[in-house]
């Protein structure tokens, strides 16, 4: 079973293929829309997954609560874009520059998670306190996975 860090920069290498295979494409095409669709499951149910586990052990540490806060509303500010894709019509310039923003804002964010959060968790959390937490992600992951309708539904009823 993979460790925490193992399996988020796991999805983080699928998510990087997907954006890669979004910016081939072209309007409104099939391999636009099943690209796009896959991505925004994907991201969606693992930024949940990653914050009901990795991050609530961040924030347990002292160290942890800003990075953690960091990482959360960048996930937000991620999610509103994806949402703002959602809306747009794909065949649209104004598409295409949208996912360009959410791309870089993306590649960005698992960068500085890979690069600097998953140093410093590495360093202070001892392996033994955070053992088993790449399994629970994952299967925290899939029951997200059922729930991304449901939420986006609440989200827009607010």
């Amino acid at each position: 079973m993979p460790d925490i860090y193992t399996a988020i920069k796991s999805d983080h290498d699928d998510h990087r293929a997907l954006l890669e295979r979004i910016g081939k494409t072209e309007g409104a095409s099939e391999e636009r829309k099943e690209a796009w669709r896959e991505f925004y499951y994907e991201v969606k149910s693992h930024a949940a997954a990653e914050e009901e586990t990795f991050y609530s052990k961040l924030i347990s540490k002292t160290w942890g609560q800003d990075a953690a806060r960091h990482s959360v509303h960048e996930h937000q500010q991620l999610d509103d874009l994806m949402e703002e894709l959602n809306e747009m019509d794909m065949s649209s310039p104004g598409w295409l520059q949208k996912f360009k923003t959410l791309e870089h804002d993306y590649l960005h964010h698992v960068d500085e998670e890979e690069d600097e959060v998953f140093a410093r968790a590495k360093e202070e959390i001892p392996q033994d306190e955070i053992e088993g937490y790449g399994d629970r992600f994952l299967k925290r992951k899939e029951e997200e996975r059922k729930l991304v309708d449901e939420k986006v539904e609440d989200s827009l009823e607010d």
